[in-house]
């Protein structure tokens, strides 16, 4: 790689290290994003894993956690399914599907979707519920590139169209995510990655939920319907910077350390770390945790969720097909836990 390649992308990693360590993340607008879904993580591994794998997650599995990732895939086509147990009876499934396409790259195509079963629609009238329900649809399509630069470089992009409707009310919005993996940096088995996610356009409802009728004082007209006009909503915007370190512990077994920093927009930042032991490439044990310092209010309540988290997975050869399947579970101070089956398949 020549040094003028080298040189620019550099400057990626250097504005997001300056950005990182000038600005800290908003208390103050804790609560005003919209399209809050694209916070949901997916895929067991990562889950166990803390969300620490920004600098090192591969394959069709690294499309949430870092797009250059998927420049790693080892198959020629990968396939990922999830199911995650949310909070509040909440499911959130996912799926992917990933190929080589020679020296042009790696695309996916993933779809994440939002189960919030039936709620009881009430009314002003009726603050009990009409004896209706209703089911909001919350469904995100990304499409993504990867390409390697060098053996050491990798870079990969998201477009992601979301979708939100609320009974006759709904939103999209699209947004770009982009990261780049630096494998090998200065010492053998010390990669960076950064990542900046959820860049894109306002939430913004509309629909005829939104019509609330109207009457004159007087009757000196008939109802009519005005239109309420909402706020739009920025996405959750996010900057991640992350290192991880690999090392061979036998000539069969791999241990891999990783830690990250996600500034939010929205939020406060967050602090992520992990581990993975990797046995002979069949069984995966791994463990994370993650923190925000600042998340404490001035009343002493601690508002950030997230604290320990671990997983297992399983390889399996079978014949003309690996499929690896991976739990994990990340522990919520005052929510029910969050539960993640996956199921990857390489061809």
């Amino acid at each position: 790689m020549n040094s003028v390649l080298r040189k620019s992308l550099l400057w990626p990693v250097l504005v997001a290290l300056v950005y990182t360590t000038a600005i800290a993340g908003d208390r103050n607008r804790v609560g005003t994003a919209g399209g809050q879904e694209l916070m949901i993580p997916v895929g067991a591994a990562g889950v166990g894993l803390g969300g620490s794998s920004i600098a090192f997650a591969s394959g069709v599995d690294a499309l949430y956690w870092n797009p250059a990732g998927l420049a790693k895939m080892t198959n020629s086509a990968e396939a990922t399914f999830s199911q995650m147990s949310y909070i509040a009876d909440i499911g959130v499934s996912y799926g992917a599907v990933g190929f080589k396409a020679g020296s042009i790259g790696e695309f996916a195509l993933s779809m994440k979707s939002i189960a919030f079963g039936d709620i009881p629609v009430t009314t002003d009238a009726l603050p009990d519920g009409t004896g209706e329900t209703y089911s909001p649809t919350f469904v995100n399509i990304g499409l993504t590139y990867a390409n390697a630069l060098s053996d050491k470089v990798d870079f990969g992009g998201t477009i992601t169209v979301i979708s939100e409707q609320i009974q006759s009310t709904s939103a999209s919005a699209v947004a770009f995510s982009g990261g780049i993996q630096y494998n090998g940096i200065g010492l053998q088995g010390l990669h960076l990655g950064v990542a900046v996610k959820n860049v894109g356009s306002k939430l913004n409802f509309s629909g005829s939920n939104l019509l609330v009728q109207a009457t004159s004082a007087a009757d000196l007209r008939p109802a009519n319907y005005l239109a309420i006009t909402t706020a739009p909503a920025e996405l959750p915007t996010t900057l991640e910077v992350g290192l991880a370190y690999l090392a061979n512990v036998t000539d069969s077994d791999v241990l891999t350390l990783g830690g990250n920093f996600q500034n939010n927009n929205f939020d406060d930042d967050e602090w992520k770390l992990g581990g993975e032991y990797n046995f002979e490439n069949t069984v995966f044990l791994r463990g994370g945790y993650s923190f925000a310092p600042t998340s404490t209010t001035d009343s002493g309540l601690d508002t950030y969720q997230y604290d320990y988290s671990f997983g297992v997975g399983v390889r399996l050869d079978l014949g003309g097909a690996i499929a690896n399947v991976d739990y994990g579970y990340r522990h919520l101070k005052t929510l029910s836990a969050n539960n993640v089956i996956s199921v990857t398949l390489g061809f």
